[in-house]
């Protein structure tokens, strides 16, 4: 596999990542607390951002980077990505007849959810791939882990850079 689809590929299972969490967790969440499936929407699609950049922060973080600056960097790099994750997602789930009604205990659910989660994987690939191609999304933190690889690998070594 060429190295810009490898670092789109795993650009995209990182953003799904997050937003599975996210996803899911809103899911049980608003169902545990009896919200409204409008109201869990919300939370699950809210919760998928949260989830996507906190994953996302954290590597740029134990880098050296700042909070404000990690999250910077982020909201740039993963937005659209999440973005396109969420419509494809949401709109997957809703197109499946019984998915949005199912609880979580219904294996109409889970596998609604295995599929949803599937096409965003798949329909945000190619914009991940684009945004990298272009020097933009992932292609960011990688920048930045590289930067700061190489500062804390030159300051082992005894080199700076000027």
């Amino acid at each position: 596999m060429k190295p810009r689809n490898v670092l789109a590929a795993n650009a995209t299972l990182h953003c799904l990542t997050g937003c599975a969490i996210g996803e899911i967790l809103g899911l049980m969440i608003g169902t545990a607390i009896g919200l409204t499936t409008g109201q869990t929407i919300v939370l699950a699609v809210s919760l998928a951002f949260v989830f996507g950049y906190l994953l996302s922060s954290l590597p740029l973080m134990g880098a050296g980077m700042r909070f404000g600056q990690a999250l910077r960097l982020v909201l740039a790099a993963d937005t659209i990505s999440i973005i396109v994750m969420e419509v494809v997602d949401n709109a997957v789930m809703a197109a499946i007849p019984g998915a949005m009604d199912s609880g979580l205990v219904d294996p109409v659910f889970w596998l609604a959810m295995i599929l949803a989660l599937s096409a965003a994987f798949v329909a945000a690939f190619p914009v991940n791939r684009y945004l990298i191609d272009r020097g933009k999304g992932h292609a960011l933190h990688h920048a930045h882990h590289d930067h700061a690889e190489h500062s804390e690998h030159d300051q082992h070594s005894g080199m700076e850079h000027h």
